[in-house]
């Protein structure tokens, strides 16, 4: 009887750790729902909630702009002309009616003997090295399909007499704007910048009118 009954448990024992292991692996484990970790976890973070910008948000871009110009030219041109003309001989008018085209008698004659010469040089050099820094508010005056933003900015300065404005456009994208509202220049598409200066400052730098006439004369 007791050998009977310890074959049995033999045989049962493996079955049954196997169906139990069997039931492990086929019932995944259920994974809670953002509600119910909500409730139950004190660990949770929520993600942020994507931004939506609309037409006239305000961003601030951070103007960093540098250009440099360099060209350097040198001509050199010479240029001879030699012309000598010399008469050998006229026609007589009587014989020119008789339809007679014979050649009268005359030593040679030279009427005109030119020479010229002309030599031209110049050299030239422009350098112009600018930047511009500064940050302005702009607006978005429109939202493209594909989410990308159309920024203006309008910016003027009054001084002492001097007035400085600063006029900016361009398209930026969504996520090239920071946590802070702001966003580089550099990254903006189709960028324009216009500055512009008015006042005696602007003026006395400007040429005066004799000056630029004589620029257009001599302008070589």
């Amino acid at each position: 009887m007791k050998r009977a009954l310890l074959i049995v448990m033999v045989l049962c024992g493996p079955a049954r750790a196997q169906s139990l292991f069997q039931q492990l692996v086929d019932t995944p484990a259920q994974v809670g729902t953002r509600q119910e970790l909500r409730a139950t976890s004190m660990y949770l973070v929520e993600p942020p909630e994507p931004r939506v910008f609309r037409v006239h948000d305000l961003i601030t871009v951070i103007i960093n702009e540098t250009s440099k110009a360099s060209s350097d030219q040198s001509l050199d041109t010479k240029k001879e002309v030699k012309n000598k003309d010399t008469l050998t001989s006229l026609l007589d008018p009587m014989q020119l009616l008789q339809l007679r085209l014979r050649g009268g008698d005359i030593s040679s004659l030279g009427l005109l003997d030119l020479r010229a010469k002309h030599e031209f040089r110049s050299d030239g050099q422009y350098d112009r090295n600018d930047k511009l820094s500064a940050q302005i508010a702009a607006e978005v005056i429109d939202v493209k399909p594909n989410g990308n933003l159309v920024l203006q900015a309008k910016k003027s300065i009054v001084m002492d007499g001097e007035t400085k404005l600063l006029v900016l456009s361009g398209l930026a994208r969504q996520e090239d704007i920071t946590d802070a509202n702001t966003v580089l220049s550099s990254q903006l598409a189709d960028l324009r910048i216009d500055v512009q200066h008015e006042g005696q400052l602007r003026k006395s730098a400007e040429k005066g009118l004799l000056t630029r006439v004589l620029d257009t004369l001599f302008n070589f």
